[in-house]
């Protein structure tokens, strides 16, 4: 039996229905992710113009755009199990040009942006309350990294009752297999695995 077939047999890997009122979530594009003169990072260029292009789309639309990024205070360095595990991170400091959003992206003064302090967006922060205020129905996650930070706030996202569209080209992670992996499994039980094509020609759709 293939794998396909094994989960379809679970009954994973159903659509997700798509609403009328969509956001954008930028996850973790910031220098210390996108800028490879820093350890942490890796070249993210063509992610970054894939999503730069939804974002455009949403905010000409009038659809949320919201940028995360990861930032550490001194003490928290210290005291944080993450970062004894993922000691790299311990970089990503309050008032480095690590935490600051890629300018490549096109982040604009208007763009909501949630400083985080673990692997989902929504952990600690006051992402759903954004969401909910703003109405949104349906949550595109793009960024890095894909088998990280993106996963993570694929599954909170879900969890807290949004339907969640992942777009492949939008993402970026350090090597190609925990990339493929985590995209397959969130395809399979979390999220609708797409692309950039697909997701600008439904958002366009509902601006029309």
């Amino acid at each position: 039996m293939s794998q396909q077939q094994v989960y379809a047999d679970a009954g994973f890997g159903q659509k997700v229905p798509r609403g009328i009122r969509p956001a954008i979530v930028v996850v973790d594009f910031s220098y210390g992710f996108t800028d490879t003169q820093y350890p942490t990072a890796a070249d993210m260029s063509a992610e970054i113009a894939a999503t730069r292009r939804l974002t455009e789309t949403a905010r000409a639309a009038g659809f949320p755009v919201i940028y995360t990024t990861i930032a550490y205070q001194p003490w928290e360095v210290a005291t944080l199990p993450w970062l004894r595990k993922a000691t790299g991170m311990a970089a990503l400091t309050v008032g480095s040009r690590l935490v600051e959003i890629d300018a490549t992206t096109g982040i604009r003064a208007e763009d909501p942006v949630i400083v985080k302090h673990g692997a989902s967006a929504f952990h600690g922060t006051n992402l759903a309350g954004l969401l909910v205020g703003a109405r949104v129905d349906t949550v595109i996650v793009t960024g890095a990294t894909t088998s990280g930070c993106v996963r993570a706030t694929v599954v909170d996202a879900v969890q807290s009752g949004f339907n969640v569209l992942v777009p492949r080209d939008c993402c970026a992670d350090r090597a190609t297999a925990p990339h493929e992996a985590n995209l397959y499994d969130m395809e399979q039980k979390y999220a609708d695995v797409t692309d950039a094509d697909d997701i600008f020609s439904w958002m366009t759709s509902l601006a029309t």
